[in-house]
């Protein structure tokens, strides 16, 4: 038999969590939270480092492990797409990097339709969402679930970095996360930074969901897949979905929320018949709603990484003295939430412009404490360093279309990276002024081999070359259900789909354009914002 609640969320990632506790937070509310994968609080997750086992799901730990189709802009290659599955979502598996992106960005939304969503209307819910060990000013929250922290113990690399920086006269910042996130410095993490779990990942589940999971209002199933929305007519009241082989249902009075992602949303409401009328009817399924826009927009930051080899072991890396330092590190998290296991392996930040006249900063770089290759799906052995560099709003734009009308197929992820020419340009000039920045003075007694074949001289031919050949996300996607005002937008302002009532989908797949940098903490900051809309009726 169908359960009955007043909200029914489908999806229990960053924007899925926040839902639940916060409009569970009505006692006189009842929320059915259903996610596909687990509670999302174990070792792996808990433990900042252990993303490196997560990240590059062999074996899937917490992980859907996606791949796109076919990228002509990659030589031909499937990109990989990490997404995170437990509760948590993708704050379960990444690098903890609170990052809001610029002014600019939420103004830009506004211009494109989606009023209501500037900086200045969403920096209070920032606010609310944060607790940072820096403590409360005019732009930062001290007391929300949130818990944001500086990194307790960054290497002497990443302090070069920043230093190397310096030198090369680029400006430094203790603080991305004013609007303005110009400057190179170190990140600031989403970690528990006090109380018993000091040291820890702090996932937007372990900062919301788990500490309400025992609320007699709230009903959170684990290891179950959401199929598709239910309708009466035109009304959604519920939600179908599988578990344990069986297809169930659960019902809502008042409506029905997806929060699967910006992969797994269009892919459910096209499951449940919104979306491009054509496609729907290749794939067998009857549409309830034509809705072009659906599963369009997709946005992501393409990722370029210039590395080195080291003779500095104070680095994750593979060797004997790594090996017989493990134990001690182990420890050390355990008893005091300190040392190399707290790290988010990205551990210096740069916001740069690629060029002198560009008016703000258009690309950005993450100094990583180890050699990254293919999503760490490719080892090497010893120890070093590398810097990623991506282009911060990119121009190409792709889809995710049905690979099938069944609900457990994967879809077809086309992000079309560099299909627009001018995101080639960009990310060619981001990884000269990167690889510059990196020979710097104050990075040397750090860096020794250059790998994968770059070299001085390199004429843009062949940069081009390089990254074709290992480009690939950075694990940025938004877009593909874009809030406007335009008929031709998928969501309204208020995040409700067109055409339909009682369904709404709030996660990273409302954003018009992609924010120019990591997108946890907006996604969060969106389901904030969305819970004082439904409790309002907005």
């Amino acid at each position: 038999m169908a359960g009955m609640f007043d909200f029914v969320i489908a999806g229990g990632g960053s924007a899925g969590s926040v839902l639940a506790a916060r409009l569970s937070e009505d006692p006189a509310v009842t929320v059915c939270l259903i996610e596909a994968g687990g509670r999302g609080d174990g070792l792996p997750v808990r433990l900042p480092a252990g993303t490196v086992a997560m990240l590059p799901g062999r074996p899937r730990i917490n992980n859907w492990a996606f791949h796109t189709v076919p990228q002509p802009g990659l030589n031909g290659r499937r990109g990989y797409q990490p997404r995170g599955r437990a509760l948590g979502g993708s704050s379960a598996i990444n690098a903890m990097l609170y990052i809001r992106g610029q002014r600019q960005d939420y103004d830009g939304w506004v211009a494109e339709g989606a009023t209501g969503w500037g900086w200045d209307d969403v920096l209070p819910y920032f606010l609310r969402a944060e607790g940072n060990a820096r403590g409360a000013d005019a732009l930062h929250g001290a007391d929300g679930p949130l818990q944001v922290a500086d990194q307790p113990d960054p290497r002497p690399a990443s302090r070069a970095f920043v230093e190397a920086a310096r030198q090369m006269q680029h400006p430094v910042t203790e603080d991305f996360n004013r609007g303005d996130n110009e400057g190179v410095g170190l990140y600031q993490v989403t970690q528990f930074h006090s109380g018993p779990h000091k040291g820890e990942r702090c996932s937007a589940a372990a900062a919301y969901l788990h500490p309400v999971m025992q609320r007699p209002n709230l009903h959170v199933i684990t290891r179950a897949q959401a199929a598709r929305v239910l309708f009466d007519g035109r009304r959604a009241t519920g939600l179908a979905y599988r578990r344990s082989g069986e297809e169930r249902q659960v019902l809502a009075r008042r409506e029905v929320i997806l929060s699967a992602g910006a992969f797994g949303s269009p892919q459910l409401l096209m499951l449940s018949g919104i979306g491009p009328g054509d496609h729907l009817r290749q794939m067998g399924l009857p549409v309830l709603h034509d809705l072009p826009a659906v599963g369009q927009n997709l946005q992501d930051h393409l990722d370029f990484i210039l590395s080195w080899k080291s003779p500095d072991t104070d680095s994750f890396g593979f060797s004997l003295r790594a090996a017989a330092a493990m134990p001690g590190h182990i420890l050390n998290w355990a008893r005091h939430g300190r040392g190399m296991l707290t790290t988010p392996f990205a551990e210096g930040a740069g916001f740069l412009r690629s060029a002198p006249g560009v008016e703000r900063p258009d690309i950005q770089l993450h100094f990583v404490i180890g050699i990254v290759d293919d999503h760490a799906r490719r080892l090497h052995w010893g120890h070093g360093f590398c810097c990623h560099v991506c282009t911060l709003r990119p121009h190409s734009r792709g889809q995710v279309r049905l690979a099938s009308s069944d609900p457990l197929a994967a879809p077809l992820i086309d992000p079309r990276f560099l299909s627009d020419p001018r995101d080639l340009a960009t990310t060619i000039a981001g990884a000269k002024l990167t690889r510059a920045l990196m020979r710097a003075p104050a990075l040397q007694p750090h860096l020794g081999r250059e790998m994968f074949g770059l070299r001085d001289g390199m004429d843009d031919a062949e940069w081009e070359r390089h990254i074709r050949a290992r480009a690939d996300t950075i694990y940025h996607p938004v877009g593909t259900c874009r809030m406007g005002s335009d008929a031709a937008s998928v969501l309204d302002p208020g995040l409700r789909v067109r055409g339909v009532t009682g369904l709404r989908v709030v996660d990273a797949s409302v954003m018009p354009r992609l924010v120019s940098g990591n997108t946890n903490a907006p996604t969060i900051m969106i389901a904030e914002r969305a819970a004082d809309l439904i409790r309002r009726g907005q």
